[in-house]
């Protein structure tokens, strides 16, 4: 008798995440130079720790807090909201999430029904194209203007949109290309999400790491558009806190119980620890966060000089937002970018990520990361410098 397969159709038809592929690849490999995750590689700042360990030593942690955060988190929250986002925020319409990834995925399950179709400017973060398939929704890929630093391309943008079309969702600055979408193009946005009765779901991540005088916009601070957008945050990037697993998210308070029932379906609520952390990271110091911006915008540097050494191997657009970039591959072998990335990994022992798992555009490029040391982007690239003067790819 022939068995039923255990697995849902919608989990068969997603593919094996690129980025985890290569972090497994890379164990395999004596002391690989990573330039794959967009992980920090920078400490949680002491007075973050310190707070944390306070919580946990005056008994505040060991039980759920509300699903939705700490009142006292989600006030910090709004107030940062106001004064860094100008969006007018009240504490109902403020959520605390595991990072931001939860938060997205709790919105999407949320806002999309089994085949409405949600647009994604190309390339765009792999988790948000998982996050539309685990919802049976259906990914449109709208490609960005690579020469012009990947901008949206609006024409492309209107042509996409059908009957179907729920949401547009989007990362600014972007992963993986660290463009920062400005104002003029974020209201250009508003107005078609406006036009056709859309939703709007942004990933912000990135927000406070924007160079050469871009700053971060964020969409919901438009009035007119305010209410058809969720805006998702995160203490993981600003603060160094991948492991914290904290974030939060911003909606109209009518949304809010709604994206709230996939929430604790998802979570219950985030680690009560993490959200005690956070609540320092909001009120404490806020020296690092310029720290590590500087550091990011200096490696940055580093990365782009070191990419100028191998113009005949790649060609880039710099990135003004984030701690990453997308570079193109101009060998033929770029084209299948998942052997090009293996082949560098287990040749030259330095791991990047396939610009396949970014979308269909992201093929013939690789995502660099650029939150390491110094020393490692130059050991990294000494490698790939020794690789393409002694080898060539076939």
């Amino acid at each position: 008798m022939k068995l039923r397969h255990c697995a849902s159709q919608r989990v068969q038809e997603i593919s094996k995440s690129a980025i985890h592929e290569m972090t497994r690849l890379s164990k395999q490999v004596e002391d690989p130079s990573f330039l794959s995750w967009a992980k920090p590689t920078a400490d949680t700042p002491e007075h973050i720790k310190e707070a944390a360990i306070r919580a946990i030593r005056d008994g505040l942690v060991g039980g759920y807090s509300g699903n939705a955060g700490i009142p006292a988190l989600r006030e910090q929250i709004a107030k940062k909201l106001e004064r860094d986002n100008n969006i007018p925020a009240d504490p109902a319409e403020v959520m605390t999430t595991v990072g931001a990834v939860e938060g997205l995925t709790s919105t999407v399950m949320a806002l999309i029904d089994p085949g409405d179709e949600v647009i994604l400017p190309s390339p765009t973060y792999s988790t948000h194209v998982l996050q539309v398939r685990l919802a049976s929704g259906v990914p449109v890929f709208v490609p960005a203007v690579e020469e012009e630093g990947f901008a949206f391309d609006f024409d492309a943008f209107r042509e996409a949109i059908t009957p179907k079309t729920k949401a547009v969702m989007l990362c600014t600055p972007n992963n993986p290309t660290g463009t920062v979408f400005g104002e003029q193009q974020l209201r250009r946005l508003a107005e078609l999400v406006l036009e056709n009765d859309l939703m709007l779901i942004t990933d912000e991540a990135y927000e406070y790491f924007t160079y050469d005088g871009e700053k971060h916009f964020s969409i919901a601070s438009i009035p007119e558009v305010r209410k058809k957008v969720v805006s998702c945050f995160t203490f993981t990037k600003t603060y160094a806190m991948t492991g914290w697993r904290i974030g939060y998210l911003h909606a109209d308070a009518s949304l809010i119980p709604h994206i709230g029932k996939a929430h604790i379906a998802c979570s219950i609520c985030p680690p009560v620890v993490s959200q005690y952390a956070a609540l320092a990271a909001l009120t404490g110091p806020q020296e690092c966060v310029a720290e590590f911006r500087e550091h990011y915008r200096s490696a940055r540097d580093i990365m782009c000089a070191r990419l100028d050494r191998l113009s005949s191997v790649f060609e880039y657009q710099k990135p003004t937002g984030s701690y990453l970039m997308f570079p193109r591959i101009l060998a033929d072998e770029g084209r299948d970018s998942m052997s090009f990335c293996k082949k560098l990994l287990r040749e030259a022992r330095v791991s990047t990520t396939p610009g396949i798992a970014f979308g269909p555009t992201g093929e013939n490029h690789l995502r660099l990361s650029f939150c390491v040391p110094d020393a490692e982007i130059h050991r990294a690239f000494d490698r790939i410098e020794a690789y393409f003067d002694g080898a060539e790819l076939g």
